[in-house]
């Protein structure tokens, strides 16, 4: 009986032993190298072996299959022999099986060690592994380093072996692909169905990782929806601009609009009147920087860090303005819904707070008349826009400060694009509001 109880002991322990072998396999190779080496990087001994062991499979695959090959050799050396024979004498009295008494017995006893071999030596090590991957890799590499040290002449051929067979397959070479930016995505996305990321922040990774191939045109505000200032204007005209605009950044020309040299800012504009002092735009306005619609965010991302800016002036090819981009559109761009690139090139009407209306010269007259709720103004469009309107309306050329009355609206030239008219400010009658 003490046989049976110790051979019995003897077959759990390299069961487990087989156990501890595959799911030391499995933790290591199914651990994240970079929580292991952000742990080895904060002193964790066991996750610097471990992450060792990782970065050199022919070092440590070999020990773990020398480790699984002597337990297996063990177990079928012992084989349960004893336990066969016990089986088989407590069958004897019974006449039915007492011809099949020891192949019944070495049946029960395969049958049941392949059930906890599976079980203990296999399926509940490798899901444990699979559960915490890191924290058991920690934990036993350096139980697997120490065992690799002991058995280095086997580990040398067999890693040698391995090579060899490697390099006739002509696998040898082959480097473990990087991570993809797709896999990267999948990632995150797993995180959010965990709840470890913010629902929000997969779309703004995604936004992130496009950087590198978004152009600057398609968060840049076009020049249909700019309001530039001429840098001999006064400060009457240029504050005019900024009241009726909204803006917050205005492009400097010099005579033409394609001459940027400055930006302005209503920050420094408040500063200065603060102060006491009119606004000069030669002096408030900062050198332009001037950066190609073609180039990527991430490209304009590093020009805003080298130059300390945080407005471009967008141009095209032949060094035309065709936009302005602020370093808000790149946060927008990330954590904001981005209307698309026809969107943003649509002109518009925008309602004040004192009720009246900036709205683009391209704007369609009809489009208008809808908005400010106006019958006799849509009878008058026919297919017109609100430029030609006005125009229409002027008896001189169109120019800052002109003005046209029509019935109950006020349509005031805001701001002009060479000979086009390019802002209107619509007021009306507070009656009719």
């Amino acid at each position: 009986m003490n046989a049976f109880i110790l051979e019995i002991v003897l077959l759990l322990v390299l069961l487990l032993g087989n156990g501890v072998f595959a799911m030391a396999e499995l933790a290591v190779v199914s651990s994240r190298k970079t929580r292991l080496k952000q742990l080895a990087d904060g002193g964790d001994a066991g996750a610097l072996a471990a992450l060792e062991l990782a970065n050199n499979p022919n070092r440590f695959l070999p020990t773990v299959q020398i480790g699984i090959t002597l337990v297996g050799l063990l177990a079928g050396t012992f084989g349960g022999i004893t336990v066969a024979e016990q089986i088989a004498a407590a069958l004897q009295p019974f006449a039915l099986v007492e011809p099949y008494a020891e192949a019944i017995g070495v049946v029960v006893v395969v049958v049941v060690l392949t059930y906890f071999s599976l079980v203990l030596g296999e399926l509940v090590p490798k899901r444990l592994a699979l559960e915490n991957p890191e924290g058991i890799a920690r934990r036993l590499a350096r139980p697997m380093d120490f065992l690799s040290r002991l058995t280095r002449p086997a580990i040398y051929l067999l890693g040698l072996s391995t090579e060899g067979l490697m390099r006739l397959l002509g696998r040898s070479a082959e480097k473990p692909a990087p991570i993809s930016e797709e896999e990267v995505k999948l990632l995150v996305e797993e995180g959010t169905e965990a709840g470890v990321f913010h629902e929000a922040e997969p779309r703004m990774v995604e936004s992130v990782l496009a950087f590198d191939r978004r152009p600057v045109r398609d968060i840049m505000t076009p020049r249909a929806k700019l309001v530039f200032v001429n840098r001999t204007d006064s400060h009457e005209a240029v504050w005019h601009k900024i009241v009726v605009s909204g803006h917050s950044t205005f492009p400097v020309c010099d005579g033409s609009r394609d001459r940027v040299v400055g930006v302005l800012s209503v920050k420094s504009i408040y500063a200065n009147l603060a102060a006491g002092a009119g606004a000069r735009i030669a002096d408030l306005m900062t050198p332009p920087l001037l950066v190609p619609a073609t180039r990527t965010v991430t490209q304009l991302l590093d020009a805003f860090k080298k130059t300390r800016h945080h407005v471009a002036i967008v141009t095209d090819e032949a060094g035309g303005v065709v936009g302005l981009v602020t370093l808000v559109d790149v946060l927008e761009a990330i954590v904001g819904e981005i209307p698309s690139q026809e969107d943003r090139l649509q002109p518009e009407a925008r309602r004040r707070e004192d009720g009246t209306w900036l709205v683009d010269g391209s704007f369609e007259l009809a489009k208008l008349a809808l908005l400010l709720n106006s019958v006799e103004l849509a009878e008058a469009a026919r297919g017109r826009s609100l430029a030609a309107f006005v125009t229409d309306g002027l008896a001189a050329p169109p120019a800052e400060g002109a003005c046209v009355v029509w019935r109950h609206l006020q349509f005031e030239v805001i701001d002009m694009d060479h000979q086009r008219i390019d802002k209107v400010l619509v007021t009306m009658e507070p009656d009719k509001r």
